[in-house]
């Protein structure tokens, strides 16, 4: 008697799953803040000074004191001319300054006026401008805090640092930044039938051999998420070799992912070889591409502890998929970055899809010139060109045909790739 097929978890299900499952890394290093892009915060970072430091220009010009009710066509005696990193001195009445972009406004003075509303005169030998136009309180006046005020946190712990980050942090003296620890990962794949590129031309190939291309994709992946990477490389379809790297991964890595070797056939040997050395949770996800899909944990045998598991499907675009979708949380959550949902759009399909699935679909897609979306037109989970071609998925309800015209939500790649 066939046992019952297990029903098939839903991908937000797993997802919380995983997350669940997962405490975030609390080791954290010191590195130069020009070095820390991609990083992620340890702690808050708070200002120790205002931003600006001090009221300046922000257009060069000339700085008045328009309180004293200064009018267009009034003429003033240029005393003084300020660069930027010079200071000047006390501005009096019917004086302007001659100043420049960023200079530190002079005492007594409160608007600038652009030098484009200004005409300069030679008045009796002294050098002078003739106002265009009634200058008021603050024109083009950058106040001292008004981007960052002292003591307030302008990043959070768990913030990824990006270029604009470490300018942030720059302007406020930062040549460091604590950041937490890269997540160390292992990474190999399974399976007699792979070849490396460079090992045999594509002419020489033995029949049923291909080339590893998951190698490939997920290792610049976990690059562009932090990780530290161990490339283990191809471990052959046999019990032994599988249980050998996962022992030889588990004692130095927060996380050993696999490509392949996850489902239910007599050749896949990573299920009982996980469960050998610790404990598998093998789902069955209700997602299309990307349904084999196993998580659990790897004893380390000289370290204590274990390693996280996460198994991806062999399929290329299946494993692409689950890569951004479930193993990207994690890797977030291991940094300690706050979970956020990715963000869908609301886009009209130029297509009709009339093969509804029982499980939720992530169809390649692209955007075209006319605001809406096109199809690839063979959404097979061997077809890794769909994923070039694409610059998103459309997340398809199980169940569901869409008509050309309809709304349906879009999830761009830009979204899933930080």
């Amino acid at each position: 008697m066939v046992a019952p097929r297990s029903p098939l978890m839903s991908l937000d299900d797993a997802l919380s799953t995983l997350l669940s499952a997962v405490e975030p890394l609390t080791e954290q290093e010191t590195v130069p803040t020009l070095e820390s892009d991609g990083r992620t915060l340890a702690c808050d970072l708070v200002s120790g000074l205002q931003v600006p430091a001090f009221d300046n220009s922000s257009m060069d010009g000339y700085a008045v004191r328009s309180a004293d009710g200064l009018k267009a066509g009034d003429v003033l005696a240029v005393s003084q001319r300020i660069a930027a990193g010079q200071l000047g001195i006390s501005l009096g009445t019917g004086q302007a300054a001659r100043i420049f972009t960023g200079a530190a406004m002079p005492p007594g003075a409160d608007a600038v006026i652009m030098q484009e509303e200004c005409e300069t005169l030679d008045v009796h030998g002294v050098s002078s401008v003739r106002l265009l136009r009634s200058p008021v309180v603050g024109d083009w006046v950058r106040r001292s805090g008004e981007d960052v005020r002292q003591g307030a946190v302008v990043l959070q712990r768990g913030q990824r640092l990006g270029p604009g980050e470490l300018g942030l942090a720059a302007s406020l003296g930062l040549s460091s930044v604590a950041v937490v620890r890269r997540p160390r990962v292992a990474l190999f794949s399974t399976g007699d039938e792979l070849v490396m590129p460079g090992e045999v031309s594509p002419e020489n190939m033995r029949p049923g051999a291909i080339y590893n291309s998951n190698r490939f994709f997920l290792k610049a992946l976990l690059h562009r998420m932090g990780c530290e990477v161990s490339d283990l490389g191809i471990v052959p379809d046999r019990r032994e070799a599988t249980v050998a790297a996962l022992k030889s991964a588990a004692d130095h890595h927060d996380l050993i992912l696999t490509s392949g070797g996850v489902s239910v056939g007599e050749e896949d040997h990573v299920k009982p070889a996980v469960q050998s050395l610790g404990d598998l949770a093998l789902w069955q996800i209700a997602m299309k591409p990307g349904k084999p899909f196993a998580y659990g944990h790897v004893r380390r045998a000289t370290t204590g502890g274990q390693a996280h598991f996460m198994g991806l499907p062999g399929n290329p675009v299946s494993s692409f998929m689950t890569f951004l979708l479930l193993v990207r949380p994690v890797l977030h959550r291991l940094q300690a970055r706050p979970y956020r949902p990715w963000a869908s759009l609301r886009m009209p399909a130029h297509f009709q899809w009339d093969k509804p699935d029982r499980r939720r679909e992530f169809l390649r897609v692209r955007r075209n010139a006319q605001g809406g979306l096109d199809l690839f037109p063979n959404q097979s989970s061997a077809v890794l060109t769909s994923v070039v071609w694409a610059d998103g998925v459309m997340d398809l309800p199980a169940g569901q045909v869409v008509h050309r015209g309809d709304l349906v939500d879009f999830l761009p790649f830009s979204e899933l790739l930080s």
